[in-house]
């Protein structure tokens, strides 16, 4: 059975910096394959050819801190003024830190044309506004963004001054969702700044993150650094406080700081940058991997409802096999679902049951991938929980309170909804009747479907059929 390709970063063409310090001033060459050992190929929107950047300014950011001084104060540019000098400052009303500026070719056609209308508007009326996030990042990556995320030094009631087609939500951060036509929404959120963390012990959990801050301090509360890149429509620039661009260009996945601080701060951290590796086909870099193992256990630390959530994340984001092997390897599989890793660990990896698994994750990818939408939530569970759910209901003839006997302990752990986990058992429970094609009355019924669904992968992957 082929597995992917282990996530290491193993040829990196710097040195390595001091603890907790990232170089973000790096010059980079002309394409992605340069200097690194990683598999790249080129895109259709041609990253090598925007990505032979000029270098405003280099300096080293200390990723561990929130406050980070220049030994200056910005200085404001004036309309139509150019700068000759490589150096470049933000606009800010205190302190600010220098940025690493690269200038890329990104076509405006590229981006949503009403993410750079909220971004320009807000300029216009002089704040700072960037398009940030996942947005930037797939489009240095050579992806097409599904969506654009706008960050602003405008406060909530200040962005929805500006936009009679706003509306401020959150209680937790309040943010401004931007609307437009065919139910579109451009999410605009203020500068926020690192939160304080618990002074309990040697806790780091976050407890509270609802600090307004600036750009620069928006940027390194971000988890990984190639989410941390900020970009100015105005300029074309990428600003870059936290080394981001280089691992752009390397195709690696990093945490902004102290692997292990930020995965003790947020242990979600560690299930998003297996999400990432996976969707994008990233590398992980060795220090990052081997925090994901040392701090495994702090996953249970994290709500059960949030923690579902990101499960079905990994299922969803169409690289599923990969994201479920890298929870196996790293042992995070073990804490959020043992009664799947034991089924793994148990058996060597050419056993029928292993393989049948894995085939049917691929399955999911490959459908995932051909629709361009994720199967049903319901289907993703029934398909991760199939191949121990059946061993364990074989024999029974209530299959259906076997089945849910056998994962109860799963859908506590997870907080999984009652509709939820009743659905999965009941399709468990079904499957030999749907494979014999004696439906019954439950082919009148909502979840018919989803488990024809079901049984289609099964077929694909021959799992159905032992348990006739």
């Amino acid at each position: 059975m082929q597995h992917p390709r282990i996530a290491y970063a193993c040829c990196l063409d710097d040195e390595p910096m001091p603890h907790g310090v990232q170089q973000s001033g790096m010059l980079f060459g002309t394409s992605f394959n340069s200097g690194c050992g990683c598999d790249q190929t080129q895109d259709s929107l041609g990253v090598s050819d925007f990505l032979r950047t000029r270098l405003i300014l280099s300096i080293v950011v200390p990723t561990s801190s929130s406050r980070l001084n220049s030994g200056s104060r910005a200085k404001t540019k004036k309309r139509g003024e150019t700068h000759r000098l490589p150096e470049r400052e933000l606009r800010s009303d205190s302190k600010t830190c220098l940025a690493a500026r690269v200038r890329v070719n990104i076509d405006d056609a590229l981006i949503d044309f009403d993410a750079l209308k909220v971004v320009r508007r807000l300029v216009r009326h002089g704040y700072e506004a960037y398009l940030v996030g996942g947005g930037v990042r797939d489009l240095l990556l050579g992806r097409r963004p599904k969506d654009f995320d706008v960050a602003t030094s405008a406060r909530p009631e200040q962005i929805r001054r500006l936009f009679r087609n706003s509306r401020i939500i959150g209680r937790r951060f309040r943010l401004v969702h931007v609307f437009f036509g065919a139910g579109k929404v451009i999410e605009t959120a203020t500068f926020r700044r690192n939160p304080e963390t618990s002074s309990k012990g040697n806790e780091l959990l976050i407890r509270s993150d609802n600090a307004f801050g600036q750009a620069h301090e928006d940027a390194i509360r971000r988890d990984l650094t190639i989410n941390a890149l900020l970009y100015d429509v105005e300029s074309k620039e990428v600003l870059d406080f936290v080394g981001g661009m280089p691992d752009v260009r390397k195709r690696v996945v990093r945490t902004i700081g102290d692997p292990h601080i930020r995965f003790q701060e947020d242990p979600v951290r560690m299930l998003r940058a297996i999400k990432f590796c996976s969707r994008l086909d990233l590398g992980l870099v060795p220090d990052l991997y081997d925090a994901i193992v040392s701090n495994r256990k702090a996953i249970v630390d994290v709500a059960r409802p949030r923690l579902l959530e990101e499960l079905l994340k990994l299922l969803r984001c169409g690289a599923s096999h990969r994201a479920v092997f890298l929870l196996w390897e790293t042992g995070l599989l073990d804490c959020i679902a043992p009664e799947v890793s034991t089924l793994l660990n148990d058996a060597p990896c050419s056993a029928q049951d292993v393989q049948q698994f894995w085939q049917m994750l691929t399955e999911v990818d490959r459908r995932t991938s051909r629709r361009g939408a994720p199967l049903h939530d319901i289907a993703l569970m029934s398909l991760l929980l199939l191949v121990p759910m059946l061993e364990s209901v074989e024999g029974h003839r209530d299959r259906a309170s076997a089945a849910h006997r056998f994962a109860e302990s799963l859908f506590l752990r997870l907080a999984v909804p009652r509709r939820m986990s009743d659905s999965v058992c009941r399709i468990a429970a079904v499957l030999p009747k749907l494979e014999a094609k004696k439906p019954g009355r439950f082919a009148r019924t909502e979840l018919y479907k989803i488990a024809s669904e079901v049984l289609s992968v099964a077929r694909v992957t021959r799992v159905g059929s032992k348990s006739h």
